[in-house]
């Protein structure tokens, strides 16, 4: 057999079998047949040219990662949840456009875009209002390659349905948020604010990854259509106050409101995580080195919060905070200071969703992914979470189970590279190696874990003082009697006298003790030690 055609060019070879490797119709891969005393022989021809255009057409397809701010959710992290990064009744940007189960709401999206126009354009010419439609569309067509590069991979649809997907979910959210903001603005049979569940549904979409669509298409259409002096974040955040804390509005403060504003947003989901970060002290104060990348050298894990109870920390809300991320240790008066949390069927898809964008964005911190560790530091049974509600820094609207399994599972999978909290674990870890707070750790966890053991710990203290207290009288009693008697150098500390008056000892004579009493010498012949 000839080894001279195994780099052979496609047409000079007799093939009998060939293996697409990229497009239709192009295959740079084949085998050929040869026959030889001992059996067929199979060569493999690969033509060079072939393989090379390939790879060069596949490399000028590729994304640019430092675009690419709309991910999809990678399978590692979908499948501990996949509920949480799907939507449930709003499809908001390409990538969930086509599934059947989120086309029923399409008409909602029509008629908020149908009021929007109405109320901005009030006139009966429907020429008019096409041709509002027609400016929407040709804006947002300006900037809809800079939009695309936003998604990551095929997006599924041509840039004509892609510009009307944008303006349709654009102008929808638009008239939603305004509408939240001014009741008056609302339809009265209104299918978003007038059925029960149909708010937090849409709540919950917006959240979602892959669920979002480009700011810069928002500020876009915002402003086509603005109404008064507001700004798109006044309206957006609003419509999330609750999402982080029902006891602290976190995004409303004016304190808040005025740093958000400076921020520059990727998308909705952008906004609202940093929104937290951007006010938190933990963040702003971490200094960025080479030196994080090894943090889990010398890091260990903050004990649970039970733990930390029998310690004797005490957990406090902080309500001067303004992130949620911002949690504080005083190691001098040895209280945690953790501002409010709300727990209920939109915290686990909204930590997902943030652990998610924090793990695909490009340069992007790892904030929320160390609060979810180190929340999970924290919980790891129904005590612990008893123990944090009963100190009004977590309300907790799920089964205890449910809670836990929100804390240990949320983060699996999921890169840390960046701790934010190693300075507090460390310090609340020193605090707990301390003599008073490890003995009395070991001393309530040993005997007062249950009420029996508690009861059966202060009867033997009360035995214990009970003793004591006989022992001290026994000494008292003892010291106030008479000097003792000393007879051959010993020292005797009772003498029982049967017939004595008023005994005064007077005289020792020999090995006999005599005592003279008022009424003279009297021989005392039974004498008691």
């Amino acid at each position: 057999m000839s080894h001279h055609g195994i780099f052979e060019r496609q047409g000079q070879a007799a093939r009998t079998k060939t293996w697409p490797v990229s497009s239709p119709g192009t295959g740079w891969v084949s085998t050929k047949n040869n026959t030889k005393k001992a059996g067929k022989v199979k060569e493999v021809q690969i033509d060079v040219n072939a393989l090379e255009s390939d790879l060069m057409r596949g490399t000028m397809k590729l994304d640019d990662p430092s675009m690419s701010l709309i991910c999809r959710v990678p399978d590692i992290l979908r499948r501990h949840n996949s509920r949480a990064y799907t939507p449930n009744a709003f499809s908001i940007g390409p990538f969930h456009y086509h599934k059947q189960h989120l086309k029923a709401t399409e008409k909602i999206k029509l008629q908020y875009l149908k009021s929007l126009i109405d109320r901005l354009y009030n006139s009966t010419n429907s020429n008019s209002k096409a041709k509002v439609v027609r400016d929407l569309i040709e804006s947002v067509r300006n900037v809809g390659q800079e939009a695309r590069e936003f998604y990551e991979g095929d997006i599924g649809m041509s840039m004509d349905n892609f510009v009307k997907v944008l303006v349709l979910d654009g102008c929808f959210l638009i008239e939603l948020f305004r509408r939240h903001m001014k009741s008056k603005l609302r339809e009265k049979d209104d299918p978003v604010f007038t059925v029960g569940c149909m708010f937090q549904f849409i709540q919950h979409d917006l959240i979602l990854l892959e669920n979002q669509i480009p700011w810069l298409v928002l500020d876009l259409l915002f402003n086509m259509t603005m109404e008064d002096a507001e700004s798109l974040k006044s309206l957006v955040l609003p419509f999330f106050s609750n999402i982080y804390s029902l006891k602290t509005n976190l995004l409303l403060s004016n304190e808040h409101a005025d740093s958000v504003k400076k921020l520059e947003c990727n998308h909705i989901l952008h906004l609202l995580g940093s929104s937290m970060y951007s006010t938190c002290d933990v963040v702003s104060n971490k200094n960025i080195s080479n030196e994080r990348t090894n943090w889990m050298d010398n890091w260990k894990p903050m004990p649970t919060a039970t733990i930390l109870h029998e310690a004797g920390i005490k957990f406090e809300k902080d309500e001067s905070t303004k992130s949620i991320l911002d949690i504080k240790f005083d190691r001098h008066g040895g209280v945690l200071k953790i501002p409010p949390l709300l727990i209920d069927e939109i915290t686990e898809p909204l930590l997902r969703n943030l652990i998610a964008y924090e793990q695909c964005a490009p340069s992007f911190q790892s904030v929320f992914t160390s609060y979810a560790m180190l929340m999970d530091n924290l919980i790891n049974t129904a005590e612990d979470i008893k123990i944090l509600c009963d100190g009004d820094v977590m309300d907790n609207w799920l089964n205890p189970e449910d809670g836990i399994e929100l804390f240990n599972k949320i983060y699996i999978d999921a890169c840390i590279k960046d701790f934010y909290y190693c300075d507090l674990t460390e310090a609340v870890n020193k605090y707990c190696k301390r003599r008073w707070p490890r003995n009395r750790a070991l001393l309530k966890h040993n005997y007062f874990k249950t009420p029996c053991a508690t009861i059966s710990f202060l009867a033997a203290v009360t035995l214990l003082l009970l003793t004591l207290v006989q022992t001290v009288f026994t000494i008292i009693k003892y010291s106030c009697s008479p000097s003792p008697i000393k007879r051959y150098g010993r020292s005797i500390s009772r003498i029982k006298v049967e017939k004595s008056i008023k005994i005064d000892l007077r005289h020792r004579c020999g090995d006999n003790l005599k005592f003279y009493n008022e009424d003279g010498l009297e021989e005392i012949q039974e004498c008691h030690v």
